[in-house]
C-alpha cells in the first residue's frame, strides 16, 4: 500500500510503500497525533520513516493492491 504523508511548511511529501493494511496504519497515525509523539512506519525494504506528530500535515492511505505476478501487462 502506498503512503503519502504532507509535511508542514515543506513542499514535497514523503511516499512510501508498505506492507502493513490501512487500517494499522491509521490507528498509529491517530495515537501519534494524540499523544504529540513521533510516527514510526516501516516500508517494504525494512527502513523506518520517523516524523514528528506536530508537523503532520496530512496522511493518504492508498489503496491496498494484491501483488501482480508475470511480464505482461493485461
Amino acid at each position: 500500500m502506498e503512503i503519502k504523508i504532507g509535511i508542514q511548511n515543506v513542499g514535497r511529501e514523503i511516499v512510501l510503500e508498505s506492507t502493513q493494511d490501512a487500517d494499522a496504519v491509521a490507528t498509529l497515525v491517530a495515537e501519534a497525533i494524540s499523544a504529540q509523539t513521533e510516527l514510526r512506519l516501516q516500508d517494504e525494504k525494512g527502513r523506518q520513516v520517523i516524523i514528528p506528530a506536530k508537523v503532520i500535515g496530512y496522511v493518504e492511505l492508498g489503496a491496498q493492491e494484491a501483488r501482480r505476478v508475470g511480464f505482461g501487462a493485461l
